[in-house]
């Protein structure tokens, strides 16, 4: 028998795929009927990417006819560091490129509810020397380099793996982004220092978003290679080493003049929105990552950091929206790094706007449904909003209020920049109020926050599963696998009850 190893960083290898009540969740009845809509299987192939602006995770699955299409679009509850490739251990970057999911990979045992690992770093990273370890999609809405969901996301979308793997799937592509590869959104970070990498992730993109199907991936002279095949004249298949020179090979001719020909109109419309002055996105130094509008609306003084906020509408307004999943009490949303903004105070951190993408934006599976934001108001009414919550795992750099400036008269400092810079980031701050906050104020006793415990959480033999994010039950539609499933705890409650 296989030993069940739990670690810190939610990863063991060789454990079953379902060896607990949490990891043997039936598909949710809502997932099935969409499967039988878009004529797919139950345990069919799986692929997932990743948007880290958006703060989107969708999960496309293998129609009947052999093409991927989208199933479901999951909105990412938490992810930390910045736009851009990890680099090394400890920088806190969520990873991206390209990354294989093997059943190894999956952790059942996991100390985040359930995860699979990443598989960072790839060869690729490894040829560039960089480093970092247990990089993982997983539950309880906190990260620290990973892209974290809520209890009830992560088990969706687990089961779906899991499914593709009892159905004879070897390993399932990750794709992860910084952004949709669009011209916009190309045009809008045109300046950033990852431009060349990202512009290399890009054909892989284009290749999938051509052919729906899962590129195959290699590496050679420590870039990308996508779908490479044999010469013709080569009597075997080429060898790749990502440190090494690239051997010959080809790239199908059917796939390499759909790619030409979506490349070409992507630069054609990339140049005009150059040349009509599309905005450079700011760099946002010092903001720790991003959450998905939906998740941001639902937090006291909750903010989208790095990911798009909401368009044509305003948080406020989302938190009527119902939340897809359980959020946790002790989420930590995006702020600023006030050591990275005090280090360069002329750049205050800034979230940028987001412009609407060209392309078609494909809508998630399940729209999201009404309901109360009752405790979202009474929070903020009660000042809960000017308390600070404490993650699990929280970030290094602790965030801090600032002391307002004593004299209007008194030349700019490194403080009041600090001031200025978090001021702007922080949602429905009234800047008419600041006057009244120039008079010394006596000191007010604060409840000191309570010491971060060390995550000891072990999985029960048989845990109360978590409800799933999908509504709806009955029998109307029914697949191999398809079980009722009980309804989620709604936010309000949840987090009502911890007020």
């Amino acid at each position: 028998m296989t030993a069940s190893v739990l670690l810190a960083g939610c990863d063991t290898d060789q454990v079953s795929l379902a060896n607990n009540a949490k990891a043997n969740q039936p598909v949710p009845p809502k997932l099935l009927a969409a499967m039988v809509e878009k004529d797919m299987d139950l345990q069919s192939p799986i692929l997932v990417r990743l948007f880290k602006q958006e703060a989107e995770l969708e999960v496309w699955k293998q129609a009947r006819n052999g093409q991927f299409a989208l199933l479901k679009t999951y909105p990412i509850c938490r992810w930390s560091g910045d736009l851009g490739p990890k680099v090394r251990e400890g920088d806190r970057q969520a990873p991206e490129g390209f990354y294989s999911i093997n059943p190894s990979q999956m952790n059942p045992q996991s100390a985040y509810y359930l995860s699979f690992n990443t598989g960072y770093p790839n060869a690729f990273d490894k040829a560039l020397g960089r480093t970092g370890s247990q990089l993982m999609v997983h539950g309880d809405c906190s990260s620290r380099g990973c892209y974290a969901m809520t209890d009830e996301q992560i088990a969706e979308i687990y089961s779906l793996g899991r499914e593709s793997f009892f159905g004879g799937q070897k390993a399932f592509q990750l794709q992860a982004y910084p952004f949709k590869m669009t011209p916009v959104n190309m045009a809008r970070h045109r300046t950033n220092p990852n431009m060349p990498f990202w512009k290399m992730i890009k054909e892989g993109y284009d290749h999938f978003e051509v052919t729906r199907q899962e590129p195959k991936v290699d590496f050679c002279e420590k870039k990308y290679v996508f779908d490479a095949a044999k010469a013709p004249d080569a009597k075997r298949d080429p060898v790749f080493d990502a440190s090494a020179k690239c051997p010959a090979y080809v790239i199908p001719e059917d796939i390499a003049s759909a790619v030409r020909e979506k490349d070409a109109r992507d630069q054609a419309e990339y140049a005009k929105l150059v040349s009509r002055g599309t905005p450079v996105a700011r760099m946002n130094t010092g903001i720790d990552g991003g959450m998905n509008k939906i998740f941001a609306a639902k937090i006291p003084e909750g903010s989208t950091g790095l990911s798009e906020g909401a368009e044509g509408t305003t948080l406020q307004m989302l938190a009527m929206a119902k939340a897809p999943g359980t959020i946790p009490g002790h989420v930590n949303p995006p702020k600023p790094n006030l050591d990275a903004v005090a280090a360069s105070p002329q750049d205050e951190p800034v979230v940028a706007v987001s412009t609407p993408a060209a392309s078609t934006r494909v809508a998630s599976a399940q729209p999201a449904e009404k309901s109360g934001g009752f405790f979202s108001n009474l929070g903020r009414k009660m000042g809960v909003g000017a308390a600070e919550t404490t993650a699990t795992t929280p970030p290094p750099q602790a965030t801090a209020s600032v002391a307002p400036a004593t004299t209007s008269t008194t030349p700019t400092t490194a403080a009041s920049r600090l001031k200025a810079a978090v001021t702007r980031f922080v949602p429905g701050h009234d800047k008419s109020k600041d006057a009244a906050k120039d008079a010394p104020k006596p000191a007010v006793a604060t409840k000191p926050a309570e010491p971060t415990k060390p995550d000891t959480r072990l999985a029960a033999t048989r845990p109360a599963p978590k409800p799933s994010v999908s509504d709806g039950a009955g029998e109307a539609t029914q697949i191999m696998g398809a079980a009722p499933v009980v309804s989620s705890n709604s936010f309000d409650s949840r987090f009502g009850a911890v007020k």
